[in-house]
């Protein structure tokens, strides 16, 4: 059974500011995530990052822990956390391009306060872009 796990953090530091930061995180997370049969999107935007995860139950907990234990980022928190019957996302780690314009068609500024719904219109919006 597949499962989907939303979760919001708050970035450490230079985690996602830059490109260069960005590469490194998408690089890693590819390889480890192609590994774990995992596919995935992650947004960042001001400080503040929101990622969409699919795969096995037992993949997704074991990337849960890691993420936890990552200094990168902190304040995680699960959004969403439930079984499906199909994946929506395709890549291995996709990165949301320009997330204030996806942000801004659901009239909000900013991630640090969206919600499980709202992360999964976000993940409906990007699919259909």
């Amino acid at each position: 059974m597949l499962h989907r796990v939303i979760y919001a953090s708050e970035a450490v530091g230079a985690t996602g500011a830059s490109t260069l930061s960005i590469a490194q995180i998408l690089g890693v997370s590819e390889r480890n995530n192609r590994r774990d049969h995992l596919t995935s999107c992650v947004m960042f935007h001001q400080g503040h990052i929101l990622q969409a995860i699919e795969g096995g139950r037992t993949d997704l907990d074991r990337l849960i822990r890691r993420l936890l234990d990552d200094p990168r980022h902190t304040g995680l928190r699960i959004l969403g956390d439930a079984p499906i019957n199909a994946r929506r996302i395709d890549e291995p780690m996709g990165l949301c391009a320009d997330p204030a314009a996806l942000l801004d068609r659901l009239g909000l500024n900013c991630l640090s306060r969206v919600t499980g719904v709202e992360a999964e219109v976000l993940l409906d919006i990007r699919k259909a872009a």
